[in-house]
């Protein structure tokens, strides 16, 4: 956020709740007026003192804060979530190019699962089974078979395992790197896991309704207590102290569900997933030939042999990429 946003966002309603609460304020701005027009009508005074009224806000407003920090909550652990599956996607990409197989068929079919992943978790928190956008990574036979999956992100774990597998099998890969990856592949599961948690355990439904049950009375009984001292104020005061209960409610159902597109402010799955699939794939155009050169002759220069020629050392066999089929 830069410094010059305030004045920026103070005129802003793009992503604010505003839009969402303005209707509801206005129902208590009609029925303070009511109120208003009744008292003056009939002369009557209710006689209710503010002081009670200023007690309850109080709490209130504290029971709403407390609940707008429980959606925070939840949003803030979705985006550490994601930002666990940047990091464990970027270790398994680099884990797998580095130290598994050097055939070109096997690396590019292990990053393009790899960068898969990320992308079939946000589909599937977001209850969507079209993956059309994966062209540039998946054949169609590949997108045919996430269609039929249960659980996608879950297949593209399989694909991964399975090729670590069959590295391993054919000794194209140390016990040890295999390990290494193998952990990394199992902390993706466990962040998607982790955030399905999230979206299956919204804000308990009686937490809701008794807070909104709160919200109503205080505003309902508002303008009785306000009307012999407000007069023809009580309407539009009555819409000020309504708007900033009714925004935090409202923010905390915006934040229950950091992932769904519906949600203001909801986490940019896209643009990290993007961001993923371009990190690791760049791993795929980075291993060439003089790199490679690079690092054999500092291999060769520490052993103080001399160099092999190009292909004599490790001839990895093609089939290894087709463990997933």
């Amino acid at each position: 956020m830069e410094r010059r946003d305030f004045w920026r966002e103070v005129f802003s309603l793009r992503g604010s709740v505003t839009t969402f609460v303005m209707k509801r304020v206005c129902v208590f701005g009609l029925y303070g007026a009511l109120v208003w027009w009744v008292a003056n009508f009939t002369h009557v005074q209710t006689g209710l003192g503010v002081a009670p009224y200023e007690i309850i806000g109080v709490i209130l407003t504290l029971v709403l804060v407390l609940r707008t920090n429980s959606g925070y909550d939840r949003w803030y652990e979705g985006r550490k979530l994601w930002g666990g599956i940047v990091n464990q996607s970027r270790n398994l990409a680099v884990v797998g190019a580095t130290y598994g197989p050097e055939d070109p068929a096997w690396r590019g079919a292990f990053l393009r699962w790899t960068a898969a992943f990320p992308h079939l978790a946000r589909h599937g928190l977001r209850g969507e089974r079209d993956f059309s956008d994966l062209g540039e990574l998946l054949t169609t036979d590949e997108i045919e078979q996430l269609e039929r999956a249960e659980h996608p992100p879950l297949f593209s774990s399989l694909q991964i395992a399975r090729l670590l597998q069959a590295a391993r099998r054919s000794n194209a890969m140390d016990g040890f790197a295999f390990m290494r990856a193998d952990d990394q592949r199992a902390q993706l599961i466990d962040h998607i896991g982790a955030c399905e948690r999230i979206l299956a355990t919204p804000l308990a439904k009686v937490v809701s309704i008794k807070v909104r049950h709160f919200i109503f009375l205080y505003l309902a009984l508002l303008p009785l207590a306000i009307v012999d001292k407000s007069g023809m104020l009580t309407p539009f005061l009555t819409m000020l102290v309504a708007f900033p209960l009714l925004a935090l409610d409202q923010i905390g159902i915006e934040l229950e569900n950091p992932f769904s597109v519906l949600r203001l402010s909801h986490l940019p799955l896209g643009e990290i997933s993007g961001k993923i699939q371009g990190n690791v794939m760049s791993l795929d155009s980075a291993y060439d030939s003089t790199l490679e050169d690079d690092v054999n002759d500092a291999i060769v220069s520490m052993q103080g042999g001399n160099r092999s020629p190009r292909g004599s050392v490790s001839e990895t066999p093609h089939h290894l990429a087709s463990a997933t089929n």
